[in-house]
Order: structure tokens, then C-alpha cells, then sequence
């Protein structure tokens, strides 16, 4: 039996988290999206009746993978939630590896094209930043009280600082076309919010099976961008 195709609709966003990366949201075409898809442009106006409108299913999809992939990762079995943030840091770090379109922020390269004249796509990338960032906010807090670490600044605050400086990587990498940049700015993050040892658990998750499985998982027409399944 062939196996089953994935769907014109998921298949174009799909489409949409591989080519906005590379070549930026307003210099994707519908034809190039199209293209990348396989499907006919009467197919994207049936699902899609605007590029923005894709936009904004794409940087849906973008949240819910990107949670499901943190939240189902190794160094969430530590016991202390400061190892589970150094954890997720170091694995946000290993995944700056590769070309850059295939690690780089989906719904970060848009907003930066969309924040001032198309506010429906903003919005909808402010809620995948924000919505992601939010998912860090529980052990911090928990970090917080169990290593008595006080200050004027809440663990949303921070959760939203910690978003703010990987996008920025994500800047550096492109302006330098190296993603070296990116990952010296991950590891200052890293030594800023208390670098200790991260638990075995995470080390047998080693940086390149981290980096292929991101690329998999965000390889577009392949397979759907709304129904991949994570396995860690």
C-alpha cells in the first residue's frame, strides 16, 4: 500500500516553515510555496486565501511543535528545575548547527517584516514568542524559591529575556552567515543564568541527534507541519 499523502493544507505549511526561512517572508512568493508543496495554486486559495493567512497557521504550528519538542526532551526528567532551565538553554545551543535557514526562528524572521503593516501576522507571532517563552515560566519560578534567589524581576521576565536573547542569535548568525555567532551568544546565556552540571540524562542526548531531530521535525512537505509526531 503507497503510503498515505499528507494534506494540501499541512503540506503548504510545511511549505511555509522551510521557505520563510530561507528566503524571508515577503520575498516568498505563492508560487514558490506552491512549488515547494506540490500542490496547485487553486489548492493554496481553497485553504489559504492570503500568504498572511498561511503565515498565521504556520506560526501556530510552529508553537505547538516547538512545545512539544522542549516539553517531551530529556532534561526535562531533572529533578531540579534550574537543571531543566540550563538544560533547555543547552539544548536550544546545540541546535545552532547547519545551515542557518534550518535552525533559524520562523515566527522571529516574520515579525521582523510584518510588525508595522501586517498586524493579524504580528499578533499571531507575538502569541507563538510569547506563548513558547510562557513555558519556561514554572521552573523558573520553582528555581527561584528552591535556590533562594531574590530580585526585582519576575520569572515571566525573564522567560521573555531568554526568547529575547536567542532571537537575537538567531540575528547574529545571519548578519554573520555563521552560526557560530549564534551559538557564543547561547553559551552566555548559558554562563548568565548560572551555568552548573547538567544531568547525564541530558549528555546521552548528544548534540547532533538533537540537531538532526529539529531538522526533521521542521523539514516541511515531507511530511505535515500539523501532525508530526515527536519521539525522543
Amino acid at each position: 500500500m503507497a503510503p498515505r499523502q499528507a494534506p494540501a493544507k499541512d503540506k503548504l505549511i510545511g511549505a511555509a516553515v522551510k521557505v520563510v526561512r530561507e528566503k524571508g517572508f515577503n520575498a516568498t512568493s505563492v508560487d514558490d510555496l506552491c512549488r515547494e508543496a506540490g500542490v496547485t495554486k487553486g489548492a493554496f486559495f481553497h485553504h489559504f486565501p492570503t500568504k498572511v493567512d498561511l503565515g498565521i497557521a504556520a506560526a501556530e504550528a510552529w508553537k505547538l511543535h516547538a512545545n512539544e519538542l522542549f516539553g517531551g526532551a530529556p532534561f526535562m526528567a531533572a529533578e531540579d528545575p534550574l537543571d531543566r532551565i540550563l538544560g533547555y538553554l543547552e539544548f536550544r545551543r546545540d541546535m545552532l548547527d547547519g545551515p542557518i535557514g534550518e535552525f533559524t526562528c520562523l515566527v522571529g524572521t516574520m515579525v521582523q517584516e510584518s510588525y508595522d503593516t501586517l498586524p493579524a501576522l504580528r499578533e499571531a507571532c507575538q502569541d507563538s514568542i510569547w506563548g513558547h517563552a510562557l513555558t519556561l515560566v514554572d521552573d523558573i519560578e520553582a528555581a527561584r524559591v528552591r535556590h533562594g534567589v531574590t530580585g526585582d524581576w519576575t520569572a515571566e521576565s525573564l522567560a521573555l529575556h531568554t526568547q529575547g536573547v536567542l532571537q537575537g542569535a538567531f540575528i547574529l548568525a545571519k548578519a554573520a552567515d555563521d552560526p557560530r555567532a549564534a551559538r557564543d551568544t547561547a553559551d552566555h546565556l548559558i554562563r548568565s543564568e548560572g551555568r552548573r552540571k547538567i544531568p547525564h540524562v541530558l549528555h546521552q542526548f548528544h548534540h547532533r541527534q538533537r540537531s538532526q531531530l529539529w531538522r526533521r521535525i521542521y523539514r516541511p512537505a515531507a511530511r505535515s507541519a500539523c501532525a508530526v509526531q515527536i519521539h525522543l
